[in-house]
């Protein structure tokens, strides 16, 4: 924006908060945000993604291991790359969660994480790149149209290990004791966007950012319980305010029932070391790092926390032998066990189906696992998800690399002609990656691309 005019309580309460500082913040606001992306390393190509001068650039992000910033920001509707989740477009300061992870997480054990605010699915995404297969995570949206953008984005993920939900966190007091991890991106006032997002400014108000400071409250006082002892809980925002920041845990820290975790952070990162009497948080600022305002901080659980049992209680039907048969030479990985949800066939990761079907029991359930196959008469149509999970054996079927031009056409579900003599269904890729399949008949070709999903907008 070339001229920035802040609301009046919030510039006053800012240049207070940054003093000498306060000039540089508000230039920072006068220059375009910077775009950056997180790759996802299951899924590795020769990826590049161009920048609006049409010069590769990947400046790495200091605090993560997939991160990159580009020069400028290009159409990502028309890469099929972005379509089959190779890549997602993130904003550099909230892949901090990565660090923050690494540090108070033993990664390497199996873990059962919740993401309670996850859509669209940065974080979510994240996660699944940083867990191991024997992890589980239950990524939560309470509005039900953003948990369908959620579950969207978790399937070009590609990863089998997660559950989709969509609940109010006191849902989740039913799960005591459930949770080794919770992430919990708060909704916030949204101070750090006003950069990025014109419309958070002039939605902004003190009134909003104390309402959005009394749910936050609420949404931890709900979730607390889930969490078990010695749990971590990761808290973040997109705002700078301390009432909607540190000081929502002072009061769990100062009666004993957590304890706020220090972290290592390299100096010349410019993230700033923040206290709120006993509580320590890092804040981001746009004219110190290279990114949007951010917040977060760490906490250990220390009070005592009842553990719900696991009951028994049979839900999902396998899939029977003759098809689990013909579908193991589909995939590259016999981690996962195959159920049946009618006609659908789901495949979960292994010893992992009691806790799912646990979750399904109490939780309202978008998406489980990843859809790998429709029974149709005595026919096996491959699903979508399955194009894009990592568990896919590509060698195992016909396949279509296609120009540029065709990916795009592919993705608005255009009418496709394929030159092939090899009927049936083919997978659809660009750059060796699979965006999806077709169904070849020989004399025509069913475009297989999921209606919902299609770019409906015009290249310029």
């Amino acid at each position: 924006m070339a001229d920035v005019e802040f609301p009046a309580a919030f510039a006053q309460r800012m240049q207070k908060q940054l003093l000498e500082d306060w000039p540089s913040f508000v230039g920072a606001h006068r220059l375009p945000s910077p775009t950056s992306i997180r790759i996802n390393p299951n899924k590795p190509t020769q990826m590049s993604p161009m920048g609006a001068d049409g010069s590769s650039a990947l400046e790495k992000i200091p605090w993560t291991e997939f991160g990159h910033y580009l020069v400028g920001r290009p159409p990502f509707t028309f890469d099929p790359l972005f379509h089959a989740g190779a890549y997602y477009v993130q904003e550099a300061s909230s892949m901090f969660l990565e660090h923050a992870l690494k540090q108070a997480v033993d990664l390497t054990q199996p873990l059962r994480i919740l993401d309670l605010c996850a859509a669209p699915g940065g974080k979510s995404t994240h996660l699944l790149s940083l867990v191991s297969d024997h992890s589980l995570l239950v990524s939560n949206e309470v509005i039900r149209t953003r948990a369908t953008i959620l579950a969207e984005n978790i399937c070009k993920w590609g990863n089998i290990n997660c559950v989709v939900t969509s609940n109010d966190p006191e849902d989740f007091e039913r799960l005591g004791g459930f949770f080794d991890v919770v992430v919990i991106d708060a909704p916030c006032s949204g101070e750090g966007l006003f950069r990025k997002d014109q419309t958070a400014m002039t939605e902004w108000s003190e009134e909003n950012a104390n309402l959005c400071s009394s749910r936050q409250r609420r949404i931890l006082n709900e979730i607390w319980p889930s969490l078990k002892q010695n749990g971590i809980l990761i808290y973040s925002t997109c705002t700078y305010n301390r009432l909607e920041n540190g000081n929502n845990f002072i009061e769990l820290v100062a009666h004993g029932r957590a304890k706020s975790l220090k972290l290592k952070v390299e100096k010349d990162w410019k993230i700033e070391e923040v206290f709120e009497n006993e509580v320590v948080g890092y804040q981001f600022y746009p004219h110190k790092v290279k990114g949007e305002g951010f917040f977060i901080s760490v906490l250990q659980k220390t009070e005592s926390q009842e553990e719900v049992g696991i009951r028994t209680k049979k839900q999902f039907e396998y899939a029977s032998r003759k098809i689990i048969d013909r579908l193991k030479s589909w995939t590259k990985d016999d981690r996962m066990e195959l159920v049946s949800q009618d006609d659908l066939i789901i495949a979960l990761p292994k010893n992992a189906e009691q806790e799912i079907e646990f979750i399904s029991r109490h939780l309202r359930v978008i998406q489980k696992g990843t859809a790998i196959a429709t029974v149709k008469h005595d026919k096996l149509v491959p699903e979508h998800a399955f194009a894009l999970s990592n568990k896919i054996d590509v060698s195992r079927f016909p396949s279509k690399e296609l120009t540029r031009d065709q990916a795009i056409a592919f993705l608005r579900k255009d009418v496709l002609t394929l030159d092939s003599a090899q009927t049936g269904f083919t997978l659809m890729t660009y750059q060796n990656t699979p965006i999806g399949w077709a169904n070849h008949l020989g004399n025509r070709t069913n475009n297989l691309y999921p209606s919902n999903w299609r770019i409906r907008k015009s290249e310029l």
